[in-house]
């Protein structure tokens, strides 16, 4: 190399390696998930900035076993407000993803919104709760893990103390789906619906076949899958009470093992439905924007009219 060429080589050098180190940073920056946290407050600006319903808020409440504030979003109808004594029926939509966050879902506030405003569904209010940092399991081997639990036995208390509620649906989609699917089955008492969208039953097998492991570095108690819980379900004299509506696209990654979830509960007599969205991808918003208003519609079906 003579001398001349020297300082174009360096220079060459020296955009290779800043382009390496950015590219090193991104996936850094892209491995690394977000920081878990209970409570995750927008302010009406922010809701705002997004579009989102004015009905929509962020509201918090105390945990008594983890003596932490715990967020959650609530939709609001209209007239809610100046609506006297009147109650209302709830749908709690459980997020997608893991960690867990309240911010998640809140997108989907605008379909229940605009078909209230359209007159195709009741005044309903919508909760998005936080799922903790496993996203809807009980995992005591994470700090104040026990997602399930939260939900469960104190955000609805929560809820049903705090505002006029009536009867109670469940949907999620996702990891969200996972998690509806296990507390409808162990908690069908609680609700009118429950609709589990998405949802990847192949870990939840793959957690049945192992043990409880989902994976090398995550592992749950033996038996705490959709598969398990779906079998001693189907031992309960009133497992056809409880109306279930799964909802999947064919085009999501998890669509084949949802069909194959449908044939196990037909197989073990769980009634169900499904809602197929024809050529959607692995997106609530997606199923929403084209299957939508019948996912709403089958809560409504079983909630009584006002």
């Amino acid at each position: 190399m003579n001398r001349k060429s020297l300082p174009v080589f360096l220079c060459m050098l020296m955009l290779a390696s800043s382009a390496l180190a950015q590219s090193s940073s991104k996936e850094k920056k892209k491995k690394t998930p977000a920081p878990f946290a209970w409570n995750n407050p927008i302010g009406a600006a922010g809701l705002e900035k997004y579009g989102l319903p004015k009905g929509l808020s962020h509201q918090t409440f105390k945990s008594t076993s983890m003596g932490l504030d715990v967020g959650y979003f609530i939709y609001l109808p209209e007239g809610y407000e100046a609506s006297g004594d009147r109650k209302y029926p709830v749908v709690f939509h459980l997020h997608g993803g893991r960690p867990g966050s309240e911010k998640k879902s809140i997108k989907l506030s605008r379909f229940p919104d605009e078909a209230i405003k359209a007159g195709k569904i009741q005044p309903t209010i919508y909760v998005y709760p936080n799922g903790g940092p496993m996203s809807w399991y009980n995992y005591p081997q994470k700090e104040n893990g026990s997602g399930e639990n939260i939900f469960v036995k104190e955000l609805i208390p929560h809820i049903q103390k705090t505002y006029r509620t009536r009867e109670l649906g469940i949907e999620g989609f996702s990891q969200g789906g996972r998690g509806t699917t296990r507390i409808m089955l162990k908690y069908p008492e609680l609700f009118a619906c429950a609709a589990p969208g998405g949802s990847g039953y192949e870990p939840e097998k793959r957690i049945q076949d192992n043990d409880g492991a989902e994976s090398e570095n995550v592992v749950f108690a033996t038996g705490y899958n959709t598969w398990d819980l779906a079998e001693s379900y189907a031992q309960r004299e009133d497992k056809k009470r409880l109306p279930v509506m799964l909802w999947v696209g064919t085009k999501g990654f998890n669509y084949e093992f949802n069909l194959k979830y449908s044939e196990f509960l037909k197989s073990l007599g769980i009634p169900h439905d499904m809602i197929i969205a024809p050529e959607i991808a692995h997106s609530a918003s997606g199923i929403y924007e084209i299957r939508g208003d019948e996912l709403m519609g089958f809560h409504q079906k079983h909630f009584a009219q006002p």
